[in-house]
């Protein structure tokens, strides 16, 4: 049953991607001020397909430490391609840092930077720097919320990656406080899986880190946020787990 739910996910996932890319094309050329609405309404489309088709639920804790507006910098996990997904649902404006080469994909791709989304370039390490910088100066200034996956690319649940030191340069060029985000959207929705799992995804938003750290101190302490994240999903998973055995007597 998982199996043939997660392949009617992917075809509605395929349908709804090239629906909406022949829907951006034109709004790309003449009216690009529309472009984020595209994308935000295909992520809308595929995450409420994965919560029909695949049973995959999200849970929010601590999202009175997200911005209702304004410029803002979010610096989260990345398990999962459904990290690449929720922000465009959880905040008003966003502006992920993403791979410049994702800008190549057909129709979709297309509309990424007209929707005000910030390319870089992992190959070329100077004048990647000097992009993500002018790119966060722009989404600053367009009052963006800024998302930024520290570990560059996705990582299984349970495994600490090194942290690159995009992050710490993005805070020190806008000044914002960098809002921790932890998720286990790995254990549901896995890295190149074909497989969707039933589940509740969690997001774990920690108090936002003050601006003003040294690279190695914010490093340290985004660490240390996602660890007492992680630690409080464990928390919640035994308090459910008492409160089913208890119900089950």
């Amino acid at each position: 049953m998982i199996w043939l739910r997660s392949l009617l996910f992917n075809i509605w996932f395929f349908v709804v991607t090239l629906l909406m890319g022949l829907i951006g094309a034109p709004v790309r050329w003449f009216a690009r001020q529309h472009a984020l609405w595209v994308a935000q309404t295909w992520a809308a489309l595929v995450l409420d397909g994965a919560a029909a088709l695949c049973g995959i639920r999200v849970v929010v804790i601590g999202r009175e430490h997200l911005p209702s507006e304004g410029a803002a910098l979010i610096a989260s996990q990345h398990q999962s391609a459904f990290d690449t997904l929720i922000w465009l649902r959880l905040v008003p404006r966003v502006a992920y840092v993403f791979k410049a080469e994702l800008a190549r994909i057909p129709l979709f791709g297309s509309l990424l930077v007209p929707a005000g989304q910030i390319p870089v370039d992992r190959g070329a390490s100077f004048s990647a720097v000097r992009s993500l910088l002018r790119g966060a100066d722009r989404a600053k200034a367009d009052r963006r919320q800024i998302v930024i996956f520290p570990e560059g690319t996705r990582v299984a649940p349970g495994i600490e990656a090194e942290l690159r030191p995009g992050i710490a340069a993005l805070a020190a060029r806008t000044g914002l406080p960098v809002i921790p985000v932890a998720t286990d959207s790995g254990l549901y929705w896995g890295r190149r899986a074909f497989r969707k799992t039933p589940g509740i995804i969690r997001i774990i938003v920690g108090p936002p880190i003050p601006p003003g750290l040294a690279q190695p101190a914010l490093i340290s302490a985004l660490r240390g946020r996602w660890r007492d994240a992680e630690a409080q999903e464990r928390d919640v998973d035994k308090s459910v787990h008492k409160d089913c055995k208890a119900l089950a007597k």
